[in-house]
């Protein structure tokens, strides 16, 4: 069915990563699977496009969001790209198909008061995992890092003399990130107590359990959520909320968009600006307040 080496053009070529790779074959495989079923078709190449269209309404009424679904078919239509450009199919049967349409989530950052209350009044202990929890904490405030990213950082990643922090991102994309003076010394403490843990098996990664072990998502997840669940009232309380508060902070005293978007490693500005509704509202503030035709 040709999968095998559109995986490898995403992995090799296109630089995705292996968790990418992933997704991509098994939504591929969940399409082959209905149309083998449904319509008797063994190659996804002879395709139309109301057979994709069964597959869409098939997603929908069980229960799938259309951000999901709408993933899957992108999936989808790079394979008919990809084998387009190979001379495979002639007609890409998802060229005119349009992306079901996606409720926007407005992402509520958290506010420069609950993040001192996180970091300047809480206390800390000075034990290996509090000093490693205080650590993961300033690294994503103060460098809009991803949940995955963290978790891959390796020492060797940071150059402390520099003060700056090699993340390797989407596409295996790497940027170098400022750190803050007081992040490096942090890193120097934690660095510290890690070297005294009885056992270290990952030896190359930052981020360790007690175990000696590479940290993984679902603990950095809990990590923020139990820290933040003293502090905020807010519903959702996770990485990707201290992502967005780094980058609303920053728009919020002025920061550059075009800045923002190379700390935060986004491919293009239109990723960015979904952080800016909040710097929207501090601008109309300050707007309001100074302009003088405004009655007070």
């Amino acid at each position: 069915m040709l999968i095998a080496p559109f995986l490898d053009y995403l992995l090799l070529e296109k630089h995705y990563s292996a968790l990418t790779v992933n997704a991509y074959k098994k939504d591929l495989g969940d399409f082959a699977d209905f149309i083998a079923a449904e319509y008797q078709t063994e190659t996804l190449q002879d395709v139309h496009y109301s057979q994709i269209r069964s597959w869409i309404v098939c997603l929908v009424e069980s229960g799938l969001s259309n951000r999901s679904i709408n993933r899957k078919v992108s999936a989808l239509n790079s394979y008919y790209k990809f084998l387009l450009k190979t001379g495979d199919i002639e007609v890409n049967p998802l060229a005119k198909h349009k992306a079901l349409k996606v409720k926007k989530n407005i992402q509520i950052p958290f506010s420069e008061k609950e993040m001192k209350t996180v970091l300047d009044d809480f206390p800390h202990e000075d034990d290996f995992e509090g000093l490693r929890n205080r650590l993961i904490i300033e690294l994503f405030y103060s460098t809009g890092i991803r949940r995955i990213e963290l978790v891959q950082l390796q020492l060797e990643d940071f150059n402390l003399s520099g003060k700056t922090l090699k993340v390797l991102g989407k596409r295996n994309k790497e940027r170098l990130v400022p750190l803050l003076p007081s992040v490096s010394e942090l890193v120097r403490l934690y660095v510290n107590k890690r070297d005294t843990l009885t056992f270290i098996k990952d030896k190359e990664y930052m981020f360790l359990t007690q175990k000696g072990v590479k940290i993984y998502e679902t603990l950095v997840y809990r990590i923020i959520n139990n820290y933040f669940s003293l502090a905020s009232s807010k519903v959702k309380k996770s990485p990707h909320i201290l992502r967005h508060s780094f980058a609303t902070h920053l728009l919020n005293q002025g920061a550059d968009l075009n800045a923002v978007k190379e700390l935060l490693g986004h491919a293009s500005l239109a990723s960015t600006q979904v952080y800016t509704h909040n710097s929207i509202s501090e601008l109309k503030k300050v707007y309001l307040n100074t302009h003088p035709r405004n009655k007070k």
